[in-house]
């Protein structure tokens, strides 16, 4: 009731376009796996709020936000499709095997 304009997608290009990273954040030292977020930005512009190296009237800087939740719809979609890969070629190799 919410939502129009239906339409399919390819999940595992769009995740095969993202760059993910271990990284060390500079302030804190912690390391952690995660994406840039201008890099994300333009291949799932929804998932990331702020705009690259952008700065505050003082000059400092105004991070940019990754919702990683946005992901999910993307991931699940990418999964099924290679479900279906798995499928075909397992299908494949018995077939091969039969014969």
């Amino acid at each position: 009731r919410l939502k129009e304009d239906l339409k399919d997608f390819n999940g595992l290009d769009k995740i095969s376009k993202i760059k993910v990273y271990d990284f060390k954040f500079i302030k804190e030292g912690d390391r952690m796996d995660g994406v840039l977020a201008h890099e994300l930005q333009e291949v799932v512009p929804y998932a990331v709020t702020g705009e690259k190296d952008e700065v505050d009237n003082k000059g400092d800087i105004k991070i940019q936000n990754v919702d990683y939740s946005k992901l999910t719809p993307i991931l699940i979609k990418a999964i099924q499709e290679q479900q279906e890969t798995i499928k075909q070629l397992t299908n494949r190799i018995i077939n091969l095997e039969n014969k």
